[in-house]
């Protein structure tokens, strides 16, 4: 049987099955990892935040995005399916509000469901710390500008070294350059700081 390297297997491929390439689409800190909210996890993540009071549906959203510093950014097409996937679970209870707004509120077995994830929902909200996600926030500096574009060249000569040796020591010695790299620059910043 002959094997193909991914990169001959053609456009068309790489389109059509993007999607089960978890995160490799996205950018982000996340986007070699996977996406942010695993599956199941948008759920969680709202019945956590509907833990303080009832909100509609557009103030979740906004929530979701405050919560995440603007890394991820919450759809309708996500938010309100899975409102409804928690409202037929038996986790969420909808009213109307005058103007039609529609208000969900956590039911008892909601706040059940809270507390037997508990665990999973802080590993979630975990995921925001400064080494991993919320960095990022940083992002909009005018003086960050001048940094991605040699950000991205090395990222590109890492890949491409990886990319052209199946030897696992090249990926682990890149790996090992990188996270040499990044040691380096949190150094610098903690001295700046201090």
């Amino acid at each position: 049987m002959r094997r193909y390297h991914y990169r001959h297997i053609g456009r068309h491929y790489r389109r059509r099955h993007r999607r089960h390439r978890r995160g490799r689409t996205h950018f982000g800190p996340w986007a070699w990892q996977g996406r942010f909210f695993g599956r199941g996890e948008v759920g969680l993540a709202l019945l956590s935040l509907l833990e303080d009071g009832p909100k509609h549906g557009y103030e979740l959203m906004t929530l979701l995005e405050e919560r995440t510093e603007g890394c991820y950014q919450a759809s309708s097409g996500t938010i309100y399916p899975t409102l409804q996937q928690l409202q037929d679970q038996g986790l969420v209870a909808s009213s109307e509000e005058e103007g039609g707004r529609r208000t969900y509120q956590l039911t008892d077995a909601g706040r059940s469901k809270l507390e037997e994830e508990a665990e999973a929902i802080a590993e979630i909200w975990g995921r925001l710390d400064e080494d991993d996600w919320g960095g990022w926030s940083h992002a909009d500096h005018p003086d960050a500008a001048e940094l991605i574009r040699p950000c991205f060249r090395l990222m590109q000569e890492a890949v491409r070294a990886v990319g052209a040796s199946d030897d696992p020591e090249v990926r682990e010695k890149v790996r090992a350059i990188l996270r040499r790299t990044r040691e380096e620059i949190r150094e610098l910043r903690r001295e700046r700081s201090s």
